[in-house]
């Protein structure tokens, strides 16, 4: 398992990396609207981009048809 990143500061340290005023904004005060969070949202994967940390890989949850039948026989 890759090791856990603190994201604690995360804004604190990306407000280095940008000039623009709208992001600044919204780093310093937080998304007001739906859109807002969105740009939030990318902003803080940019940030993760940067730094080299990557999200785990969702786990296989994929099964067969069969496979289902045979689990549910106990059931019958």
């Amino acid at each position: 398992m890759q090791d856990q990143y603190n994201d604690s500061n995360w804004r604190e340290e990306y407000r280095g990396y940008t000039s623009s005023r709208y992001e600044l904004d919204l780093l310093e005060n937080g998304p007001r609207s739906l859109a807002q969070s969105w740009m939030m949202q990318a902003l803080h994967n940019k940030w993760k981009k940067m730094k080299g940390y990557k999200d785990p890989e969702p786990p296989d949850c994929s099964s067969t048809f069969q496979e289902w039948e045979k689990s549910i026989e106990k059931y019958k």
